[in-house]
């Protein structure tokens, strides 16, 4: 029963494989998916040898993975891809001893498949340290001027307003520090790394200010505005972990803490400063 798994994986990874070499525009991206379809039309050969049955790929997977890797990126889909098949290596390893020429078919998916993807050149990954900045700050700033407005003013029509005001300002500030920092540092593109950590920055200001622009209740606002900040630390992280094989609780937990914990001081110094100067709205 195993067999016919294997071989149903294999030939679902051909066609995902092949169909996104389709849509790949850099030649060199297209080699790769095209010899890594290859591949896998060749493990689905050798299981069908022994099985000497034919299998039809699971064309909902198919599509799924194409959609990721056309909205997430081809590294992430792929890699994803790549992670759900760790139960069918250890399943391999279990029959090495039954049919021992598949010792090749665990080595192309261990080793050569991984060698393979890790070729593979895309744009958004190579400024992955602009878009953590941009989107780092974003959270920590942004979430801590939510909390300190959400109860200076108690009005979420005005708190929206200035919070757009000051993520707006900060966004462009974020941006040019980026660009001015690596042009210091003679980066190859200084202005694509500005344009990613501006992009990070104001995405997640519209996300995080989008409560406000909702319902009328500021407390309401601000839990939901932190449990938005949660979640796209959350994706951002995973995304970050499975992309470049990075660990993912330790960082998730880094900024998950410092933006609340932001938060939290900055709500306490509004409510202080309200009450030395006796502030009403």
């Amino acid at each position: 029963m195993d067999l016919i798994i294997f071989q149903k994986n294999e030939i679902t990874e051909y066609h995902i494989y092949k169909s996104l070499a389709g849509f790949e525009k850099v030649k060199k991206n297209k080699q790769v998916l095209m010899k890594l379809a290859n591949d896998e039309k060749g493990h689905y050969y050798f299981w069908q040898k022994i099985t000497k049955k034919k299998t039809l790929p699971n064309w909902i997977k198919v599509l799924l993975y194409i959609l990721i890797a056309r909205v997430l990126g081809l590294t992430f889909g792929i890699k994803l891809m790549e992670k759900g098949e760790e139960k069918a290596q250890v399943k391999y390893k279990s029959i090495l001893k039954k049919i021992p020429n598949a010792r090749k078919i665990l080595h192309d998916e261990d080793v050569h498949e991984q060698k393979l993807i890790g070729l593979i050149e895309e744009e958004r990954l190579n400024y992955v340290g602009s878009i953590v900045l941009g989107l780092n700050d974003a959270l920590v700033e942004l979430t801590g001027a939510l909390a300190g407005l959400s109860f200076g003013f108690q009005n979420t029509r005005i708190i929206a307003f200035a919070g757009l005001i000051t993520g707006v300002a900060a966004g462009f500030s974020m941006a040019a520090a980026e660009y001015l920092s690596q042009s210091h540092e003679h980066a190859e593109f200084p202005i694509k790394s500005a344009f990613y950590t501006g992009i990070a920055y104001f995405i997640t200001v519209g996300i995080l200010i989008l409560p406000y622009l909702i319902f009328s209740n500021y407390i309401l606002c601000l839990l939901l505005t932190l449990l938005l900040a949660i979640l796209i630390i959350l994706f951002f992280n995973y995304y970050v972990s499975v992309a470049k094989d990075l660990p993912f609780k330790k960082r998730f937990l880094e900024m998950a803490v410092i933006s609340i914990g932001v938060s939290a001081v900055t709500f306490g110094i509004s409510i202080f400063v309200k009450k030395i100067f006796g502030i009403e709205m």
